[in-house]
Parts: C-alpha cells; structure tokens; sequence
C-alpha cells in the first residue's frame, strides 16, 4: 500500500469536486476549493476520523468494499477506480463482470432526479446507489450488508423482502426476477457471479427453483408497480429502465402519471423524506 501516494490521490479528487456534482446544496462561500472531508466520508459511508486518516498518511489499508465506495464518492471514472485500488495494494475489480463500480456521469443523473424514486443496480440484481427518494420509499440498501443488498436473493430468501408489494402482485415479481435472471446468466456463461446466485436460490427456495425449470426468459424492461409504503399508503408507479452501453448495469426510475392519487402520494413522499420512514422491503 503506497499510503502517500493514496493520500495525494484523495486530497486532489476531493479537490475537484463541487457540491452540486454530488448532489449537495451548495452552501456558504467555501475557503478553499472541492468538498469537505465529513463530506466525502458521509458519501462514502464511513467515519470522519478514518478518512482524514487515510488523507494524512495514517489510516490502515481500505477494503475492497471501502474502495469501491471511496470511488463512488468522488466520482472517479473506470482507470480512476483502478489507479485507487492499486494504490492501496488491491487487484482492481474485473471489468467483465457487472463491476460494483457507478461511472460519475450515471451518478450524476442520479443526483439530478430529485422528484422520482431511482436506484442503480446491477444486470444481477445488486444495489449499487439510491436517491433519497428511493430511499424514502423502499429502505437504505446501501446500509445492509453487501450481500443483503441483491433484489432477488432478498425478494426469494428474506421475508421483509416482500413486505414492498402487495401480496397479489408476488407471482408476477417473481416471475419478473427469474426470467431476468435466467437471461443474465446465459449471456455470461463464464462469470461466477450469476451461476452463484442462481445456485444458491434454486438450493434455497423452492418457489425459485419451480420458476427456474420453467425456463422462462426477459430481460427486465418498463412495468408498472404497485408498493405498499407505512406512511402514505400505496403508489402506483411506472417503472423505466434505462441501461449502460454494456447492459451491465440498469437506471430503475420509477414515476407517478400527474393528476393521480400516487402521484399526490408520491410528492408527500418527497416532502416527508427520510423522516419516520422505516419500511423495511427490498429497494426497486
């Protein structure tokens, strides 16, 4: 680990960066220039303490989940990511597999989506990032454990995971979730990624594993979806998704059609944010 080299390389990235292009009010005139440090540790989800540390040439060696989410806090592109992880001593991330990597200008749409519920996740299923209004609708998945964080293995092993829906609408996600799945995996045979997870889930769930021999196939694409939320009561949303030139990763956004009653809902939603929101269901 080159604990100089790395310190430089945040210092600078920080640096760059201005509050709108992380999604941050812009605040009061700031004496220099680039984020602050609570700043980019809140972005990536650690303490204060430790990231100063690792900016002064102190902190211990960053994870791999660390880095990944150091990367995303300060935007940087794919050879960024690289750099930073060699930095610390790692292997970056194969670029054949849906990297847990968001390139800067998906988070950036993602920052600008104030009034709509949107999320990026992997062609598996994995949550990589949430705007707030996400959030407000369906739970921090970032907050779980890494491998809490995959739709379908917590819509077909984790009870709360279901608990989003209404009950009449299961058979269609569930369909919905093999199907995608099931493309997903013929399309790449040789990634360990979604040959685990189709067999962890067939050995696990039986209701999985009946949809599996069915061999259904379909890739995820536009629907409507119905989610039950605590406070505002149900919303019926239209759901895009938008993909990456390499289809490994997928834009959800999710809509209200104006003059509807989920659209009253939907901008209560807003208003209320985070506050008292405990929903406990799988994010998209």
């Amino acid at each position: 680990m080159n604990r100089a080299e790395l310190a430089d390389f945040l210092r600078r990235g920080r640096a760059r960066l201005d509050p709108t292009d992380v999604g941050l009010a812009p605040g009061a005139r700031r004496r220099t220039p680039g984020l602050r440090r609570e700043e980019v540790a809140s972005l990536a989800g650690m303490s204060v303490d430790y990231y100063t540390r690792l900016e002064q040439c102190r902190g211990p060696r960053p994870s791999r989940q660390m880095l990944t989410a150091l990367a995303r806090a300060l935007r940087l592109t794919d050879d960024e990511r690289d750099h930073l992880f060699h930095l610390a001593g790692e292997e970056p991330p194969r670029r054949e597999t849906a990297s847990a990597h968001v390139r800067p200008g998906l988070l950036l749409v993602l920052d600008r989506l104030h009034d709509a519920p949107a999320l990026v996740v992997t062609d598996c299923g994995q949550v990589l990032a949430q705007n707030a209004l996400s959030r407000a609708l369906s739970g921090d998945a970032l907050a779980r454990p890494a491998r809490e964080r995959n739709l379908v293995r917590r819509f077909f092993l984790d009870p709360a995971g279901r608990g989003l829906f209404p009950p009449e609408d299961m058979p269609d996600h569930a369909r919905q979730h093999v199907a995608n799945l099931r493309a997903v995996a013929a399309a790449r045979p040789d990634d360990p990624e979604p040959a685990a997870l189709v067999a962890e889930l067939r050995a696990a769930s039986e209701e999985f594993a009946r949809l599996w021999d069915e061999h259904e196939v379909a890739v995820r694409r536009g629907a409507t979806k119905r989610f039950r939320h605590p406070v505002v009561g149900l919303l019926e949303l239209d759901c895009e998704v938008l993909l990456t030139d390499d289809h490994r990763h997928h834009l959800v956004l999710h809509t209200a059609r104006p003059g509807t009653e989920s659209y009253e809902r939907l901008q209560l939603l807003r208003v209320v944010g985070l506050q008292d929101m405990t929903p406990q269901g799988a994010a998209g």
